[in-house]
């Protein structure tokens, strides 16, 4: 075939005629290979997911698809079981038809099994990565690095990703360690393409190209204010005074002029939990939903209480979710209750809410359009420091903007301050110009001890086969050998740290190790506490409270710090402090600067009481967090209780505890599965 006949070549799937780029990955799944696909949101990647599905399903093979988060891995279950799928879900939360020919699931679970487990892959055909690119993750990149360079030889991969600048690099790097040939496609064009604006109180409205005008009309209007002081830094100060004015002004003025417009529904993205609610109770005024528009919001959220077996009565959120969404306005953040966020999600893909105020979690592939997306600010904590963030952060963003069907275009608006309008790169962000994917390479303790079972010393090799040593080799040979010995020498010391505690030793894993290497995530805690005997001493609520702190991350809130509610683990907690701290005390005399964590026991209060049967109300105080959070923390500790439980074995004494501790914090909200299940 020509290359006029394959620009040209149709094909039709499941009642879609797939675009060139579709049709060009379709043909390379045919043809036994790895394909790497690089499009914008909604230009049609899932498309290609699916015939490689159906593709590997008839052939009698199994599929493996995997996502970041586990919101989107419920979505694409639910998508798949309403499509006449056999398909299971792994997300840690959930476990469902595992051995369905389908199964989705987070890509931690698909990369812990490939260490696991090989074998159960031997008639495993493909595994698709959805947003791929998160593999410039910096906690949890990682993660896809070691699935790409461990799964077995046999596994054809399928990666789905955002716009990278680097995309060339990244596939050449993944057809290095994969046997079989890569495709690499590339979509730049967006079904719905995007309209970008920028809004300042000084001049409302206004395009890229009016920039320096904007710039002008606001410095004349700061001299027609009465200065405040003397000296360079006037106009600065100056200007924080007059933030949290303007700010008030810029959203009204924004919203005044999409509800005009008509130019609703609109995701508005704060990066603050506090804002989000702030600005949805500000808004509760308009008037954006009529008299039928608001019978049916009515006749939903009956539906949706009914489905989840809610009860507003008694829940005051629920009831304040119901009186905002009649009025079309809505928020939704991490720090809400997953029955909550569940709530709030399906009234917006209803159409109805015209207003939702959302922090940037609502972005990540959940398939939630909207007309607009305004952006509150274009700064954000990174968790290092407050900057401007990146352009793919802000693509992935203002993708959502713009409804394929019903827009023509997707109008994306970004608030501007003072500094701002000077200082912020918004060529940069505007431009499509993406920051190349990084590698975060950085094996984990269970990790390590998982390939030095296989390999040995072996394990040394490791890094030569990662993204950050492709990428090194870009430098010069003295630079590119001067990060080599750096990165193995890290993993020595980890090695050494490793045989110091007492993990290993020159003929393979002791027993600490090899309990460590079937746990992941706090693996080492956990490992420390069983072998200095101190779970044994403690009963189910004891056992609750205690990896309910190993896993708490602290998260101050305006009201401070929870008070002092006593000690529930009673002399236990010096013990359980003293156990995970002889690593970090080895980790420290070796120097490490990033030890292991140590138990928090902020939660303990909360934990022990939500052991016992206490109202989710109850414990958001006693914890000091928003109950997202609080649920969050105990999904973790049911996670890392059901791992130990399998890695120790039904005969070691504390078995049947730890599941009685599961049991008596996996109620009510915490409970994943049955939340799941109802809806």
């Amino acid at each position: 075939m020509s290359a006029l006949e394959k620009a040209t070549e149709t094909m039709d799937f499941k009642g879609y005629r797939l675009n060139p780029f579709q049709v060009k990955a379709a043909r390379a799944l045919q043809s036994n290979k790895n394909v790497l696909v690089a499009a914008p949101t909604g230009a049609g990647k899932t498309l290609v997911a699916e015939y490689a599905i159906d593709q590997a399903l008839r052939a009698g093979r199994k599929v493996i698809y995997t996502s970041p988060i586990k919101a989107l891995s419920n979505q694409k279950y639910r998508d798949f079981k309403a499509e006449g799928q056999h398909v299971g879900l792994m997300t840690g939360d959930l476990t469902l038809e595992a051995g369905a020919p389908l199964v989705v699931m987070t890509t931690e679970i698909f990369r812990n099994s490939v260490f696991e487990n090989p074998a159960r892959f031997d008639d495993l055909d493909f595994v698709i990565f959805d947003e791929i690119h998160f593999l410039d993750d910096r906690d949890r990149g990682t993660v896809w690095e070691e699935s790409l360079i461990f799964a077995p030889d046999h596994i054809r991969f399928v990666g789905l990703s955002a716009t990278i600048s680097n995309l060339q690099q990244f596939g050449r790097w993944i057809a290095k360690v994969r046997r079989h040939e890569l495709e690499i496609i590339e979509e730049t064009k967006r079904p719905v393409p995007l309209e970008h604006r920028l809004l300042h109180p000084s001049t409302g409205l206004f395009q890229m190209a009016q920039r320096k005008q904007a710039v002008h009309r606001m410095l004349r209007d700061q001299k027609k204010q009465k200065p405040r002081g003397r000296g360079r830094g006037r106009f600065r100060d100056d200007r924080r005074r007059r933030a949290p004015q303007f700010a008030r002004i810029a959203t009204a003025m924004v919203l005044d002029h999409l509800q005009e417009e008509r130019l609703t529904p609109v995701l508005y993205f704060c990066f603050s939990r506090k804002e989000c609610e702030i600005k949805a109770e500000h808004n509760m005024h308009r008037q954006l939903l009529g008299k039928p528009q608001r019978k049916r919001i009515d006749q939903l959220f009956t539906e949706l209480c009914t489905t989840f077996e809610l009860d507003p009565a008694t829940d005051q959120e629920l009831r304040q979710i119901h009186e905002r969404s009649r009025r079309g306005v809505g928020y939704h953040h991490a720090g809400m209750l997953p029955i909550h966020k569940e709530v709030v999600e399906r009234l917006f893909t209803s159409g109805l809410l015209q207003m939702l105020f959302t922090t940037e979690t609502f972005a990540l592939g959940i398939n939630m359009p909207a007309r607009t997306v305004v952006f509150d600010s274009l700064k954000k904590f990174d968790g290092v420091s407050f900057d401007y963030m990146r352009a793919r952060d802000y693509m992935q963003m203002a993708g959502r903007a713009g409804r394929q069907g019903l827009d023509d275009a997707g109008l994306v608006i970004s608030v501007l301050d003072d500094d701002d309008l000077e200082d912020a790169p918004l060529a940069d962000l505007f431009g499509g110009k993406v920051e190349p994917i990084v590698s975060k390479f950085n094996l984990s303790y269970s990790t390590i001890l998982n390939l030095y079972e296989h390999l040995g010393a072996d394990l040394m090799e490791a890094y030569d086969r990662s993204f950050a040593a492709f990428q090194a080799e870009a430098g010069n040979p003295r630079q590119r050998e001067r990060i080599r010995s750096r990165e193995r020498a890290a993993l020595r010391a980890r090695l050494h740290m490793l045989e110091n505690a007492g993990y290993l030793d020159a003929d393979g894993l002791l027993p600490r190790g090899r309990l460590a290497r079937r746990i992941n995530g706090y693996e080492i805690q956990v490992t420390e506490l069983v072998f200095a005997g101190v779970l044994d001493r403690m009963d189910m609520h004891q056992l609750a409270v205690t990896f309910a702190a190993l896993v708490h991350e602290d998260r101050r809130r305006d009201f401070g710090a929870p008070r002092n509610h006593g000690n529930p683990l009673k002399g236990l907690r010096q013990d359980v402090d003293n156990a995970v701290r002889r690593f970090i005390a080895l980790e420290a005399a070796a120097g490490f600067k990033d030890t292991i964590k140590p138990p928090s026991f902020a939660i303990a209060p909360a934990a022990d009481a939500w052991s016992r049967g206490a109202s989710i109300e109850s414990v958001e105080e006693l914890a000091g967090q928003d109950g997202g959070d609080f649920v969050r923390t105990m999904r973790m500790a049911v996670q890392m209780m059901r791992q130990l439980r399998t890695a120790l074995g039904k005969s070691y004494p504390i078995h049947d505890r730890l599941a009685e501790a599961g049991v008596s914090i996996n109620r009510d909200v915490v409970d994943a599965k049955r939340q799941f299940e109802l809806g």
